[in-house]
């Protein structure tokens, strides 16, 4: 299946229709029925049941178009950066991370780094953690940033310390407690408290100690940004650590009292030769190491 046949499941799928799907692609509708059954006869199996005039996706068939939309949009993003790469980049440095916060200063570093190394170009790539992991013991990440108890799991890596994030109390600057220097757990008493969700084994330590030591409110929050949300209703505030701080000035980042706290560091694999990546690091350690950011 070469990727033009490919685009026409794709279509026929979206919209359930061949004439449609014929014109949408801008060919006949006995060539996009020929097509399909040539594609048909390769893979085995019905992609579509025809029903009368009308057709549907068999179950193999969703499967397979599930798997092609996503290969798609990977071809798409693959073609884009090579053409990028080959219109000014001789390489690439590919640096795994969480979340754009966790990264704050990365622009800055990515500046001064093409002054220093125009013919390489930093590719970011944001993932959730455990896939970023996984790309990175692929060796389709050169780098990945990730906590220091997190890149001690791994072998065959060098690891350089970036920052350490402390753990903040989250609320709208209009709360009493925004004007506080530090929030303490006592502070915290008789409040709504959003715990679990996407919280470390470290932030669920300091939510259930709290939990524990004054009266208090809790609920379940699935995400960061569902947390969010409920802080901006005013239905609740939160405990985050600062790595997630967007800056924005939208809410209160109180530092809180507690001795937890994430060191990060940049994990390269030891026998990486991409040109320029120490020097990337060493940016990147500087702009930290001279950063007044609440982290």
């Amino acid at each position: 299946m070469n990727t033009k046949q490919m685009n026409y499941l794709i279509e026929t799928a979206k919209t359930l229709n061949l004439s449609r799907a014929a014109e949408n692609l801008f060919i006949s509708q006995p060539s996009l029925s020929y097509q399909i059954k040539i594609i048909e006869e390769e893979v085995g199996f019905f992609i579509f049941e025809r029903i009368g005039k009308s057709i549907r996706l068999t179950p193999a068939g969703q499967q397979l178009i599930t798997s092609l939309q996503r290969i798609s949009v990977e071809w798409q993003l693959a073609i884009e950066q090579a053409q990028n790469m080959g219109e000014k980049y001789k390489n690439s440095i590919k640096i795994g991370f969480a979340s754009r916060s966790a990264l704050y200063l990365l622009p800055q570093a990515i500046k001064i780094f093409e002054e220093k190394q125009p013919t390489v170009q930093i590719v970011p790539e944001i993932q959730a953690p455990n896939d970023s992991i996984t790309a990175f013991i692929q060796k389709e990440l050169d780098m990945i940033l990730l906590p220091k108890d997190e890149a001690e799991k791994l072998t065959g890596i060098t690891a350089y310390p970036l920052y350490t994030s402390h753990i903040y109390l989250l609320c709208q600057n209009k709360d009493p407690l925004a004007e506080k220097k530090q929030a303490t757990a006592e502070d915290l008493a008789h409040r709504t408290l959003l715990v679990n969700g996407g919280s470390s084994k470290t932030l669920r330590q300091v939510q259930q100690r709290v939990i524990s030591q004054v009266p208090i409110s809790y609920y379940n929050s699935p995400t960061h940004d569902f947390t969010l949300i409920q802080v901006a209703s005013d239905k609740a505030i939160c405990l985050s650590p600062g790595y997630l701080n967007d800056h924005t000035g939208a809410f209160a980042w109180i530092p809180f009292d507690c001795p937890e706290h994430f060191d990060f560091v940049l994990c390269i694999h030891q026998d990486n030769r991409s040109p320029g990546i120490k020097v990337f690091i060493d940016i990147l350690k500087d702009l930290y190491d001279k950063s007044t950011l609440n982290l």
